[in-house]
């Protein structure tokens, strides 16, 4: 496929599994996969996490396989891209490696893989052919005229045979007076003027036992050393709860736990827990370091 074609399709999906492993991410080659697009200038996503324009329009994204052919000595993978009716569209050259450890070998095949899109110039252009909404008023005037003509086809005779029967003439107002007379006699209540019969309420205010509530004791906030040192560009991916930073070896670094407050995460490192949150456009890791507030700095792509 050249250069063209692939500038058709706006996103790269990446599987959190692949079919020939058991498990999410083994091997870590889904990070892997996903950060090589995106060093090559492609938008990679998860299947997992996928944008609402993809979801809307499947067609949008092509779809990464990896197909495995490794033998008992040698790794060897190879890299497909399958379009939305499932039509395989780009085959990457086959990677391999000889390295023992797993992790090491798949690693190291897949970077070979893309030694075929490194330098391939991707820019997605879209084809301009989506469709906009538009609102049709064809038809309305014809519908309005035809109410129209039906609403004419009521006479006024019709009108007039709706009127109160000659029968309800008969009926004097003098009748109906009489008969609202005596519905209101047998509707009164004998009262007795006696004392022991009579009773009040009391409109005296009442004590109330609700005491207002005492303030709360106001606490300093802390002051944060904030540190300089530049952590590079940290890649989040999906877990249950939250997200797993994970930066360019790939490593996974930090792990942000959801909290009940928008942009505000707990987190889990090797070294030190505390929380990651978001002030302005930045995202910082707060933490404490003995009695000390520590903070850095992190440039998260999510």
């Amino acid at each position: 496929m050249s250069q063209a074609e692939l500038n058709k399709y706006k996103y790269i999906i990446v599987p959190t599994k692949f079919e020939t492993f058991k498990n999410e991410n083994q091997y870590q080659t889904s990070t892997m996969i996903k950060y090589n697009l995106v060093e090559n200038g492609f938008t990679a996503v998860y299947d997992n996490d996928m944008p609402a324009d993809l979801l809307a329009n499947r067609c949008l994204g092509l779809l990464l396989n990896l197909k495995d052919d490794s033998s008992m000595f040698t790794t060897k993978v190879t890299l497909t891209l399958k379009d939305c009716q499932s039509n395989v569209v780009y085959t990457t050259v086959e990677g391999s490696s000889k390295e023992k450890d797993y992790k090491s070998a798949y690693s190291e095949a897949i970077k070979e893989c893309f030694k075929s899109l490194s330098g391939i110039g991707y820019k997605y252009e879209p084809s301009g052919d989506t469709a906009q909404a538009t609102v049709s008023f064809k038809n309305d005037v014809k519908r309005l005229e035809k109410a129209a003509e039906k609403d004419k086809d009521i006479s006024f005779e019709d009108i007039v045979e709706n009127k109160p029967q000659e029968k309800d003439k008969d009926i004097r107002f003098g009748d109906l007076a009489e008969d609202k007379t005596e519905s209101n006699r047998q509707n009164v209540i004998q009262q007795k003027a006696t004392l022991e019969e009579q009773s009040y309420k009391n409109m005296e205010p009442v004590q109330s036992n609700i005491t207002k509530a005492e303030n709360m004791p106001t606490v300093a906030l802390p002051d944060v050393d904030y540190k300089t040192d530049d952590s590079g560009v940290l890649y989040a991916q999906a877990i249950a709860n939250g997200f797993q930073l994970v930066d360019s070896t790939p490593k996974i670094t930090l792990r942000m736990y959801a909290t009940s407050q928008a942009n505000f995460y707990i987190a889990e490192g090797d070294v030190h827990s505390g929380a990651v949150l978001k002030k302005g456009d930045k995202w910082y890791f707060e933490y404490y370091e003995g009695d000390k507030l520590m903070g850095q700095e992190l440039n998260i792509k999510f």
